[in-house]
């Protein structure tokens, strides 16, 4: 599940954008209009240069070069550019890192109350706090940071930051990495929070578009026990309630060893195209009012069948919001002037080409058919394309889920039972008591409205927060199995917060590797239930590189139609939301026919397109395969170490770019060829 947490690079630039409008057209030309030129530009160098001599001559030139391309016409003419660089460069190393050190304060005290304000404004649509009123939603959406980048830009301490702490593109920072120091880097990260200046009516009116789509997802649940075959005969539970898609594709991934399994597998398949195709009854969303075949796509009230009107687009409209606001950003983004490049090279750090090669390098490969043949040999039966979640590699699915129910509902009652207890699971991982409880005291969990998340905190003396789940009886397996993932990203999220020695290194190279650490916890949810594993060590290790394999074969077709959807948006920027459907459906199919037919057969399948992520989370998804190869990597490594030592170890590297912190962790780059080989060998034991 993603993070929900701002880093504190995009708290500065703000993490959303919003909708053209007039006064943001007059704006943009107001900026194009005035220029400083390039003789201005090396006049003021020149002074500079006279008054500190040649020593900073590199940070110099790079600093007065993007203050003048930040400049507008509003801070002042020609001269009050020159006066104000002139009088501000600091050469002297002792009274820049005093300067640093005053900034790193402020930020950190802007960042972090700014986060504590959004956290508790947002708390009614996030937890379960009852209906979701008109002032929740209004104030949900209030971006209180919007005016933070447009404020500082005013009083001209961005100005100041660009100047003295100039910014790196990820080309230069991958060539001075290895010999960069940490308060290099710590620079580095300061200067990267003031490469754009966005209006703040801009970041504002995406605030609302982002979280109008947050919320739509998280009230997007599916009765269960509401949905019929042909003969009005339910496979579910009659107070199940599963939200899309994460409930949905959990539920069906839990029914591989279950009496009616296949059944109610195609069942919750046909609800998810039915999603997609946005031919899903509107009657059926989030009501219990209904019966609903999904197969042949019927509607009953009462055992009668009756008509019904299908989701208007809504799902692509949320998706058009958030492209519309987000691409709206890119006139005042000179270094990424499209959000897929400041989504790929500016957030990941790593280039979406880069991303992609990856990803198709991984699918296409042999040890793909070789694992679905493995899977179909077990299954004793012909691929399903809800096989891309079979989940038969993990120790779990060979004990009963209604017994593990059983265990987690006893044991976590309510949330609070289980925020009590994470002090014992993070020694069961190899933290000390003291280091448990002081981990434990920064995390705060909380009942969650959708399906969970975690929020991390942003200053210290603040805490993470753990949103969970939790059903009247008590939290059930599958609440659980995602408590423990959530729990992996508050642990990441309090480490590099609070044992970092820069707060401008606070975080990690971005959230594929929170995601991979996320997922590592979430590998253990067995053995903090304190469940033997009931398989040896070659037959678990072989398990787990199958299980890394399959996964990330999964969610990188998933990535692969995200960032695909991104271009035909771009490419197609006046497109309505039915045109969007119609584009998404076809590139999910394509997409599926080139990669996924081949394996697990039934061509011009749109499963790939139902992730919710597509519509909360622009351009998100590509972290959890990075994440899936990041873990394995690293699991392999600190496979004959202490767990907590190393995972520390590597944490605390902090948000240095991703390749060298790989370095440093595991003394290799992200690659997928470490799952690869060991599914080669694995293939070899697992029959």
């Amino acid at each position: 599940m993603k993070k929900a947490v701002y880093s504190i690079m995009v708290i500065a630039v703000i993490f959303a954008t919003g909708c053209n409008n007039t006064k943001t057209n007059n704006t943009a030309e107001k900026k194009s209009e005035f220029k400083i030129s390039e003789d201005d530009i090396n006049e003021t160098i020149r002074q500079i240069k006279e008054i500190h001599t040649d020593k900073e001559s590199f940070r110099i030139e790079k600093g007065v070069k993007q203050v003048a391309a930040l400049w507008q016409e509003t801070d002042g003419d020609l001269q009050a550019f020159n006066t104000f660089c002139v009088e501000n460069f600091v050469a002297d190393s002792a009274s820049l890192l005093i300067a640093y050190n005053k900034l790193e304060r402020n930020f950190e005290l802007l960042f972090g109350y700014y986060n504590t304000m959004t956290v508790k404004l947002m708390e009614p649509l996030h937890l379960d706090m009852g209906e979701i009123h008109f002032v929740d939603e209004v104030m949900g959406a209030y971006s209180v940071s919007s005016h933070i980048n447009e404020d500082l830009f005013s009083n001209k301490l961005a100005f100041y930051v660009v100047l003295n702490f100039p910014s790196y593109s990820l080309e230069e920072k991958i060539k001075n990495s290895e010999k960069w120091s940490r308060l290099d880097w710590a620079f580095a990260r300061m200067g990267d929070l003031f490469i754009s200046r966005v209006p703040s009516e801009l970041l504002q009116n995406a605030s609302v578009a982002s979280t109008n789509a947050d919320t739509y997802i998280a009230d997007y649940n599916i009765y269960m026990g509401n949905l019929v075959n042909k003969d009005l005969k339910t496979y579910f539970p009659s107070d199940m309630v599963l939200i899309t898609h994460w409930g949905l594709r959990d539920e069906l991934k839990s029914n591989y060893n279950s009496q009616n399994g296949l059944e109610k597998q195609k069942v919750i398949f046909n609800v998810m195209m039915r999603i997609v195709s946005q031919e899903i009854p509107s009657e059926i969303i989030n009501n219990d009012g209904y019966q609903w075949d999904p197969i042949a796509n019927k509607l009953y009230k009462d055992g009668k069948e009756t008509k019904f009107t299908p989701e208007p687009y809504t799902r692509y409209e949320h998706l058009l919001h958030n492209f519309k606001a987000l691409s709206a950003m890119d006139p005042y983004n000179p270094i990424y002037p499209t959000y897929i490049q400041r989504a790929f090279d500016q957030s990941m750090e790593l280039t979406q080409k880069e991303i992609e090669t990856l990803f198709i390098d991984f699918i296409t490969s042999p040890q793909i058919k070789e694992v679905a043949a493995l899977i179909k040999s077990r299954l004793g039966r012909d691929l399903e394309p809800f096989d891309i979640w079979y989940n038969g590699f993990t120790p779990r699915t060979s004990v009963n889920e209604e017994e593990l129910n059983q265990i987690t509902r006893r044991k976590y009652p309510n949330p609070q039972a289980f925020d009590n207890d994470i002090p014992r699971m993070l020694q069961e991982l190899g933290w000390s008591r003291e280091k448990a409880i002081y981990i434990a005291n920064k995390i705060s969990v909380d009942p969650a409205r959708g399906a969970g998340h975690a929020w991390g905190a942003q200053m210290k003396g603040d805490v993470a927060h753990l949103r969970t789940r939790v059903g009247k009886n008590g939290m059930d397996y599958k609440g659980y199995n995602i408590a423990t993932h959530e729990l992996g990203h508050n642990v990441e999220q309090t480490i590099t917060l609070y044992d970092i020695d820069y707060y401008m290194l606070a975080g990690v190279p971005n959230t594929a590797f929170t995601e991979a650490v996320a997922f590592m916890f979430q590998g253990n949810d067995l053995k903090l239930l304190g469940r033997p594993n009931p398989t040896n060590k070659s037959e678990t290790e072989a398990l787990a590189a199958l299980d890394n394999c399959w996964s990330a074969y999964e969610i990188m077709g998933v990535s692969l139609v995200d960032m695909y959807v991104w271009q035909w948006m771009y490419e197609n920027p006046d497109a309505n939301a039915k045109e969007l459907q119609e584009a998404v459906e076809k590139i999910a199919k394509d997409v599926w026919n080139k990669y996924y037919y081949p394996v697990l057969g039934t061509k011009d399948c749109p499963l790939l397109a139902i992730y919710s992520h597509m519509i909360t989370s622009p351009l998100y998804l590509a972290n959890y395969p990075v994440g899936h190869l990041i873990e394995f990597q690293v699991e392999q490594y600190v496979q004959d170490k202490k767990f907590s030592d190393e995972i520390t170890r590597m944490l605390l590297q902090g948000r240095i770019i991703p390749q060298q912190w790989m370095m440093g962790a595991v003394g290799s780059k992200i690659s997928g060829q470490p799952t690869l080989n060991a599914v080669s060998q694995a293939l070899k034991i697992i029959k």
